[in-house]
Formats: C-alpha cells, structure tokens, sequence
C-alpha cells in the first residue's frame, strides 16, 4: 500500500500527526508496535498515572480533612484492586477513543514493530510472526521513549521497577524507595504516600524538580514532606540496588558529607529518566543520525538528514512532554503540506500532578540571572486568597518575573491547587508578549485560584499587591 505520509509510533505526538496530515488531505498510515493506541501516555503514563492521583487524593482527603469539613466517614478502606481496575478503565476509554479518531479521520492502521527497508518503505514485524510491506512517500518517526534502568540497579519488574509497573501494584506497599526527585518519582511516590505507603526519595541532585524554579522546588518538597511525610535523601549517589523475592535493599552515599546509608523497603521505583526509544527502527538502512544521548538528530523542521523523513517528540531532544510532541507532530503536518508553522520552545509549559500542583513557563529565575537579563519579582501565597481556604488548599504560591524595563512577563512558576489549569492564562499572555501590568489589569473572578495570578503580577509591577 502507498501513502503519502507514514508515521510511526501511535503516541501523542504520533496520532496527532496523523489526524493533521490526514486533515490537510493527505493519505496517512500509522504503525503501533503494540496492541493499542496511545503510546506510553495513554497506556503506562500521563493518563494512568493521572487516575491514580485523583484516585489517591480522594482517599487522602477522606482519611484527613472530611472530618474538618464536617464529614464522618468511618471504616474508609483501600480498595487496591479495584483502583487498579478503574485506571485501566480509563485508560481502555482513552485508547477506544485514538481508535476512534483514526477511522473517523481515514488513517490506515498497521500493528506491529515498524523499521525503516529504505528510505520509502518500511516494514511492519506483526505478532503473529509475518511480515508487511508500507510504501510512504513522507515518514514521521514518532517513537517515544522508554525508562532508563541503569544494569547496576539490577531492574528485574518485581522488586526493582519502573513507572509501568508501578501503575499496577495491586496491594498498598509497607515501604517504598524512590530514586529520583523528578516528575515520575514525585507523582508516583505521591499515590502511595497518600495510600499509607513510608516512601523515601532519593536523588543525585540538591533538590527536588531540580530544573524547575528553585522557590517552586523548596515549596514542594516542604509540601510533601508535611503533609505525605516523604523522607528525602538529596545529594545522594545510589551506590547498590538489590532486589529479593520479597524486598529491596538500596545503599546510597551522601556526595557532601560521604556518609553511607542503606534503606530497604517492599519496593524501589526507578524513576531517573526516560531514554529515546530508536531499537530496531532500521535507522542505518536510511543513513539517519542519532545524537550522543540517543536522540534522532533534525533540523528546525524538524526533519532528518534524509529528506522526506521527520521525527518528533521523545525521540528527539528537548522537555519529554506530550503536549511538545502535539505540537511538533502538528508543526510536520504542516510543513509537508507547504505551510509555514512556528514553535515557541520557550512557552512549553511544565506540569508536576502532585497535590499541591506545579507548574511553569518560560525562564526560571535562575535561567535569567545567568543570562544576565534584569527583571523584577512578583510573589503572592495561596494561602492569601478566600477560595483557597474555602478548599482547604493553602499551600503554595505564584511567583511571575517580567523584564525590569519593558515589563514583559519572562516567566511565571506555580505551585497549588489546580496550577496545572492556570498556567494555559501565563502562556496565552506570554504568546501576546503581554506584561505584567496587562495581567495586574485583567478582571480575575472572584473568589478563583487564579486570583493569585492577578495579585503576583501586581507584586511585579510595583509591590502593590492588594489582598497581603
């Protein structure tokens, strides 16, 4: 069969791409290597992960505020297995759904594992052992990525696991190490301290989110360690792994201090990163070039050295992010279809789904101190607005930095309730190089969490917020 443009891998950024080529007319294929659609986000990621927070959340809310909401709850239990089964639920829906959207948008549908014969054919390995052909005129590779489990951690998807399988424990561990105070390990070690799971964390780097704002990452870490009673170990280099049929044991050394100290616990979740996933895509069949990380290399098209051939998301450099892989899935669509389209890196906004949320776009303060760039501080606190205690969700701030000059605003880092709702209104400003005075000046209704927003920007322009 031939198409004009082929893509593979059926993640955000792949489905979304297909569903654009396919929009703007174009005869579009897409490969999964999997029996489902959706990639690691739908599947093993962002949308199981997000149904067990919610799930979680619930549950910690039943066992520590009902009761100063006026709410008597006796006997509340977890119910392991059925949380499990409500994930898969949804994650069943979300997929129906990308099944949905192919045959609603024409897009042939190929499973199987697909590589590269040359630079117009690929083939598809099915699981039942043959073999097809799929002549393309245009391919976009789309394959995403895969956790890093280093040999020396000893990774055996029992003991020693990784995000996949986290999402499936089906009974409330006792303890829990986490290795890497990133996004994963954070939601992820987040569920099951809510759950009652003692959860330790561990990372190489000073801080939590270490590359996000530093007030972000201080504002989370004291969260989590309060209200989950998360224990970090930070500045710590993990030294050994080793899992039984029944435990784990993990040793660490202080890189300040050289102190050792050994942690067991039911579980060790590696969540140290994810890794570009090229295996067996038959990329020298076509000359393609893979940076020193792995990553497909492309120019600002986001094309490869062989022309016609495109990558995206995951698979090439930058944030891991669904909604960077959308939009560069959406960006190729429309060059191959002789478009003009623009990505601003920059106004990619950040999310960590821990209660209190996080989330960021543009420069961190740090970033712009380096740079050498003036700029100005605006902050206000949760716990300063009406709506937040009315929920009782007083922790966390907004914190906005404009140019000390012109105003624009360069950056705005959240953390609270809903932050990951109420960046999209910092990224919509910030697309408009808006300032911090338009915000100061926009109508925020009365009583909202983003009412937060309209006073750090009022802090920007002059430390004249109203409500502290």
């Amino acid at each position: 069969m031939k198409f004009d443009v082929t893509v593979i891998g059926s993640g955000p950024g792949g489905y979304v791409a297909a569903i654009r080529c396919a929009q703007l007319g174009l005869k579009t294929a897409i490969i999964e290597k999997y029996a489902t659609l959706g990639g690691t986000c739908l599947n093993v990621g962002c949308i199981p992960s997000k149904a067990l927070l919610d799930s979680s959340e619930h549950y910690h809310n039943a066992t520590h505020t009902f009761e100063t909401h006026g709410i008597d709850v006796k006997d509340v239990k977890v119910n392991m297995p059925q949380m499990i089964k409500r994930k898969n639920e949804v994650v069943s829906q979300t997929c129906s759904g990308i099944d949905f959207l192919m045959k609603k948008n024409k897009i042939t549908v190929f499973h199987g594992h697909g590589s590269f014969v040359n630079k117009n054919t690929i083939s598809v390995a099915k699981a039942d052992g043959t073999t097809e052909t799929v002549e393309t005129d245009k391919t976009i590779i789309a394959t995403g990525s895969k956790p890093i489990a280093p040999a020396a951690f000893n990774y055996d998807k029992k003991r020693v696991i990784t995000s996949t399988e986290a999402l499936n424990i089906d009974k409330v561990p006792k303890r829990m190490i986490v290795i890497g105070a990133g996004v994963i390990g954070l939601e992820l070690g987040s569920v099951y301290a809510r759950l009652g799971t003692e959860v330790e964390v561990l990372d190489f780097a000073d801080r939590a989110i270490a590359t996000m704002d530093k007030d972000c990452s201080k504002e989370l870490q004291r969260s989590m360690k309060k209200g989950l009673g998360i224990k970090f170990h930070m500045s710590h280099a993990v030294t050994e792994v080793k899992g039984t049929s029944r435990s784990v044991t993990v040793k660490a050394k202080n890189r300040k201090t050289e102190k050792e100290i050994t942690l067991k616990a039911d579980y060790c979740l590696i969540a140290i990163g994810r890794r570009a996933y090229t295996d067996s895509l038959g990329l020298e069949n076509v000359g393609i070039e893979k940076d020193d990380k792995g990553r497909v290399v492309v120019n600002g098209h986001l094309e490869t050295k062989v022309p016609g051939i495109y990558a995206i998301g995951d698979v090439i450099k930058g944030a891991m992010l669904a909604h960077k892989a959308e939009e560069e899935g959406t960006l190729v669509a429309e060059v191959i279809a002789g478009q003009k389209p623009h990505i601003d890196y920059n106004l990619i906004p950040g999310v960590v789904y821990t209660w209190p949320e996080v989330a960021a776009v543009g420069q961190t303060e740090e970033q712009l101190k380096e740079a050498g760039i003036p700029y100005k501080v605006g902050k206000f606190p949760m716990k300063a607005l009406g709506r937040a205690r009315a929920s009782m969700d007083t922790e966390g701030m907004v914190k906005m930095l404009a140019h000390k000059d012109t105003d624009e605003v360069l950056g705005v880092h959240m953390v609270g309730p809903r932050v990951a709702d109420m960046i999209a209104e910092a990224v919509a400003v910030m697309e408009f190089r808006g300032s911090a005075e338009d915000v100061a000046r926009m109508s925020h209704a009365h009583p909202t969490y983003t009412e937060a927003t309209k006073e750090a920007a009022l802090a920007a322009t002059g430390n004249r917020p109203i409500h502290i």
